[in-house]
């Protein structure tokens, strides 16, 4: 008796596994069914999360044979319906992710440069200066500095012409560009600042900028130091050239200036040229 019980139960299981393996096999290339099923009545809705937010599965269930939405007649005696739930997000501000800030600021023509320029950050700052001017170029752009401009920490972190690049940029464009010093802007982000349009080149209460030499830390054969000591004269005398241009000092006056790093709080750069004014309080209100 135990021996036949066995049989029966072992040709029950074999018999159900048929009957699994031929519904698969009528069911291949169908979407099977997720989790969340609610009736309603001959309509059985069925959701299914997907990556940009979820897909409603509707069937509808009826006898008459329907087409799908390029013509093609279904294989099956149900309707499906495909459609998109728009995605919400659910929660309080400390379980939603943060919102793509640097798109909001480039949407309101807010340019920020907030370290060191180094070659990725030069790529980025220029397409979109161009852009904008392309989009208007007749709006001002608003370009807000603190950077510590090639250095950092007496390490040179990029070549000085990642500066000349932007600053070619700001000459290139028809837009006039609104320059603010937030926090600090030293060295080559110093000279940036100062070639903002004349009259809009402000800086908050407690920024410092500073103006200072080109640095070089280079090694190699006598030869070469002989090829980068050229170099960085001539990139010295252009930077010397820039700041006395947009300060309205003489060259040498300049030169003499930057020979040790000048530090400067808003009045005194006011007083020098690199600014016009200072960003109080009762101005930005």
């Amino acid at each position: 008796l135990v021996t036949t019980a066995r049989t029966l139960a072992a040709r029950r299981r074999r018999r159900r596994r048929r009957q699994r393996m031929a519904l698969g096999m009528s069911l291949k290339g169908r979407r099977p069914p997720s989790r969340g099923v609610r009736e309603e009545g001959a309509t059985q809705t069925l959701l299914r999360p997907a990556l940009s937010g979820q897909t409603r599965w509707t069937r509808l269930r009826s006898g008459k044979e329907h087409q799908h939405g390029f013509g093609l007649p279904c294989a099956s005696k149900e309707r499906c319906v495909r459609t998109r739930v728009i995605p919400s997000l659910i929660g309080d501000a400390a379980t939603q992710p943060p919102p793509d800030l640097p798109s909001f600021l480039f949407k309101e023509r807010i340019v920020y440069l907030g370290m060191t320029l180094v070659p990725s950050v030069t790529e980025l700052l220029v397409a979109q200066f161009l852009y904008l001017q392309f989009e208007d170029p007749q709006k001002p752009i608003y370009f807000y500095i603190n950077s510590t401009g090639t250095t950092k920490e007496d390490d040179r972190l990029a070549y000085d012409a990642e500066a000349f690049a932007i600053l070619d940029t700001l000459n290139y464009i028809k837009n006039p560009v609104y320059t603010v010093c937030v926090g600090t802007a030293w060295g080559e982000a110093a000279m940036l600042l100062a070639a903002g349009e004349k009259g809009h080149r402000a800086a908050l209460p407690s920024s410092t900028i500073m103006i200072k030499e080109p640095v070089a830390l280079k090694r190699g054969q006598a030869s070469d130091l002989d090829l980068a000591r050229l170099e960085l004269r001539e990139v010295r005398d252009e930077v010397v050239k820039t700041l006395a241009k947009y300060t309205e000092r003489t060259v040498e006056q300049v030169s003499e200036d930057i020979r040790r790093p000048v530090y400067m709080k808003p009045e005194r750069a006011i007083e020098y040229g690199l600014i016009d004014k200072i960003l109080e309080e009762s101005a930005l209100q």
